[in-house]
């Protein structure tokens, strides 16, 4: 009886990441994944379960691995720095692999079907977290001086995030990085100003 091939989980966990990234949650089958990995199916579960744990343990690897950017954004001085941090960060990730191309927290399950619900409500619950700790970093630059008493933070948080979100669309689309970056620049363009002198 043959052994079954060992293999390295981190470099297993990438390789379905990858997989996961181009093709979607529902789009990406079992065959594709074993094919990726370089194992059989049986060696699959024994390590990650069934497909969606292995998806929601790539996402995570992908939060920490791939947008490392955002967080050390919300650390920037300034309001307008944490927002060109985190659009020139998307722009740059979106458009670094020609084989896949945009976000996987995006693409990941924009739809599908019911069986795929638990995946889509994790991908909509981690983008309104991540939109939170950036209203959350525009209320204290409010509080600060940094942005203006008048600048509404949910509104600001929602925008940079529609901005963030529709940049992967469009590089998923063929977009080019040269594009992106240039709509990063016209969504910073009309950034508030600040209220006083820092």
């Amino acid at each position: 009886m043959g052994r079954q091939r060992e293999f390295d989980a981190d470099e297993a966990l990438e390789a379905a990441l990858c997989v996961f990234w181009r093709k979607g949650y529902e789009g990406t089958s079992y065959t594709d994944l074993t094919q990726a990995i370089g194992v059989e199916r049986p060696a699959l579960y024994s390590v990650f379960g069934n497909k969606e744990s292995l998806f929601r343990r790539a996402l995570e690897r992908y939060y920490e691995h791939y947008l490392d950017f955002f967080p050390a954004a919300l650390e920037l001085p300034t309001s307008r720095e944490v927002a060109a941090h985190i659009l020139r960060g998307a722009a740059e990730l979106n458009t670094r692999y020609a084989d896949r191309t945009g976000c996987l927290g995006i693409h990941g399950a924009l739809a599908g079907s019911d069986d795929a619900e638990p995946i889509r409500r994790a991908l909509v619950d981690a983008r309104a977290s991540a939109e939170a700790s950036l209203r959350d970093r525009f209320e204290r630059a409010k509080q600060d001086g940094d942005l203006p008493e008048t600048a509404n933070a949910t509104a600001l948080a929602a925008y940079v995030c529609a901005v963030l979100h529709g940049m992967a669309v469009q590089a998923k689309a063929g977009f080019s990085r040269d594009v992106l970056e240039a709509v990063v620049e016209q969504a910073l363009s009309t950034w508030p100003s600040r209220t006083r002198p820092p």
